[in-house]
């Protein structure tokens, strides 16, 4: 990867992290329990319930690529950063650019 290529995809980075921080804090509002004497009608009440589900899990999913990200921006300037954990192989700059977060090749991450 070229000096032009890791500016660009460092700002991708930093751009898809401030995401996923306003995502951590939208879903962490929605995923706040319903409280139970909330007077709303049974169906009402299990759609928020579920609803809250949703949010949780988007909420854990979004930290998940939080911390994937940020690992990624602190390895950017690493030598070893673009190269398979599986097979020492390059991950292909257009797979980098898409998911700067994943740390396989296409080939070993079809095979996991």
């Amino acid at each position: 990867m070229d000096d032009e290529a890791r500016v660009e995809l460092k700002k991708k980075i930093i751009a898809e992290i401030e995401v996923q921080k306003h995502l951590i804090q939208s879903f962490t509002i929605t995923s706040k329990p319903v409280a139970p004497d909330n007077a709303i009608g049974r169906l009402t009440r299990m759609e928020a319930i579920s609803s809250q589900g949703i949010s949780e899990a988007s909420l854990n999913s979004s930290r998940t690529k939080l911390v994937k990200l940020e690992k990624a921006l602190s390895k950017i300037d690493l030598p070893e950063f673009g190269i398979c954990l599986h097979c020492s192989a390059p991950i292909p700059q257009g797979r980098i650019m898409l998911m700067p977060e994943n740390v396989l090749c296409v080939s070993c991450a079809e095979k996991k």
